[in-house]
């Protein structure tokens, strides 16, 4: 089992970046993969970004590609979301997740196939 916390979140104005962290609880954090998703009010809970166990496949959202980039730190049990460009429409909260995905990380991973969640950390981008 995993515990995760996010931070980094805070207020910024279009244009703007900002570097999101989740730290793991636990030895075993290289064996999990790791995403990144958030949720708007109204909104269901979307996909950002995933990174694999050891940082060798990425896979974006369309809306992050170019602007967002994932990594993370073996050693230092954290993952990280750098966003860039940062938009009005990237206001969410944003969540952490892991999963030790046994049977393979793929294309087109979303939340169900997550265990372990973090509680959020709150991005808001002014216009």
């Amino acid at each position: 089992q995993v515990q995760l916390v996010e931070s980094g979140g805070g207020l910024v104005q279009a244009g703007g970046s900002l570097r999101l962290s989740c730290a793991a609880s636990g030895r075993t954090f290289s064996s999990y993969v790791m995403g990144w998703f958030r949720q708007s009010p109204g909104k269901e809970r979307e996909f950002v970004a995933t990174i694999s166990w050891r940082s060798t496949t990425t896979y974006y959202a369309d809306s992050a590609k170019g602007r967002f980039t994932i990594s993370r730190d073996n050693a230092k049990n954290t993952v990280y979301l750098q966003m860039n460009s940062l938009k009005p429409d990237d206001t969410a909260v944003y969540y952490c997740a892991a999963d030790r995905m046994t049977n393979g990380l793929r294309a087109g991973v979303g939340r169900d196939d997550f265990s372990y969640w973090g509680q959020g950390t709150q991005v808001t981008v002014s216009s």
